[in-house]
């Protein structure tokens, strides 16, 4: 279930942002800039972007940095004490959990992409944090561990996902029960990505750079190719079931190529509930920084005669099998869910490498899948050995069928 209260306080709201040089951190920091009164940078993450990083730390001065690569850590710390920033480094994982556990944080947003995401975010969950997800890889990897996290620590739970926060918005709040409130459906659009109109024999001709020029969102290249083969959506389904509660049945897919409508939800009589704007990350920011309040974006208002028309449209499941292959590790429960997430990762990884072709990607998943013994996952020891395990499957398969898959 998620639970939010108003943050208004005579205090700024201390934030920290894992995966500050990404999209989400780079769109939650232009929000922050227009609010400067409500909310206080109090740490910044990245992985090696040291550039990016060092400027927003010269412009934000937070208390805290974190590099997750110890790669560049000495040079970098050089740079901040040469600069006159009082800023401490932090590294690695422990650094990222460090900032996630601070008692002048108040919020964290998780923008941190893949498994790597998991352990900070989950900190944050147990250190009582209003979190705000855009990591949908922790709730895959660990659905119900994170979601006992949230409620035994009261963590607030709000997503940043574009689908699971208009869901959020078309939802009564405070939902205990979703039979109770006349909730039947949830309807998860999907703008489709930049082959949804392609044919079983061009997609497997596409390249990396095809796939990570999505249509409508500004997104990194993993979630873009994820994007692409919809297997963004088969996390987001997921993800929805811990988020609220829901069958996997009762989710429904809707491809949406305008992505004007960011979701819905269908109630028992007859109602449909959308969330409509244009597509723009600082919106679901925004609105999940400073629930129940709603505060300026920066996001222009959607002109619905500019859009013109909303086309709706079924997603072909032969073309793009990752939304099947993400309702039956659902379905199976557990751990399953942990190694369609690494295998995926695996696989996204050594397609932008031009190591295996685009329709190799769910031919990996699949593959792991079927051989992966099945944990209850409550266990986070067990949930970091069947990534840890998935990875090495994968990885093993492409190199055995080097130049085999299609």
């Amino acid at each position: 279930m998620l639970t939010a209260q108003s943050v208004t306080e005579t205090r700024r709201s201390g934030i920290t942002i894992l995966g500050a040089t990404g999209t989400i951190g780079v769109n939650t920091l232009d929000v922050i800039s227009r609010h400067p009164e409500r909310y206080k940078v109090i740490a910044l993450t990245a992985h090696n972007n040291t550039d990016l990083l060092f400027e927003q730390c010269l412009k934000w001065r937070p208390s805290y940095a974190v590099l997750s690569s110890t790669d560049s850590a000495s040079e970098f710390e050089k740079r901040l004490k040469d600069s006159g920033l009082s800023t401490k480094l932090l590294t690695a994982v422990d650094g990222l959990i460090a900032v996630c556990q601070l008692e002048e944080v108040d919020q964290v947003m998780a923008g941190i992409v893949g498994a790597a995401g998991l352990l900070p975010t989950l900190a944050a969950a147990k250190a009582g944090k209003r979190v705000l997800l855009a990591n949908k890889e922790a709730l895959v990897m660990s659905g119900q561990l994170f979601m006992q996290t949230v409620e035994k620590n009261k963590a607030e739970l709000l997503p940043i996902d574009s689908e699971h926060n208009a869901i959020f918005q078309c939802m009564p709040a405070n939902v205990d029960n979703n039979q109770a409130s006349g909730i039947e459906r949830i309807l998860l659009t999907a703008s489709g990505g930049p082959f949804r109109t392609f044919t079983s024999e061009q997609l497997s001709q596409v390249t990396a750079e095809q796939a990570c020029a999505h249509p409508n969102w500004v997104m990194g290249r993993k979630i873009s190719v994820d994007s692409a083969t919809m297997m963004n959506k088969g996390l987001e389904i997921i993800e929805a079931c811990w988020l609220f509660n829901i069958a996997c049945d009762n989710i429904e897919v809707v491809v949406h190529p305008q992505s004007v409508i960011h979701s819905m939800v269908s109630y028992a009589d007859g109602t449909v509930l959308a969330q409509m704007g244009n597509p723009d990350m600082r919106t679901p920011i925004a609105h999940a920084m400073a629930w129940p309040e709603r505060i300026t974006s920066g996001v222009a208002p959607l002109d619905l005669f500019e859009v013109g028309k909303l086309e709706f449209e079924k997603p072909d499941l032969l073309r793009f099998p990752a939304l099947s292959l993400a309702r039956e590790a659902q379905h199976q429960g557990g751990t399953a869910t942990t190694t369609l997430n690494a295998a995926n990762e695996v696989a996204v990884a050594a397609f932008l490498e031009s190591r295996v072709p685009f329709t190799a990607i769910t031919q990996v998943v699949e593959h792991c899948l079927e051989r992966a013994e099945v944990l209850d996952g409550n266990n986070l020891d067990d949930i970091l050995a069947v990534d840890k395990l998935t990875r090495q499957t994968a990885a093993g398969y492409i190199q055995a069928n080097n130049g085999k898959l299609n």
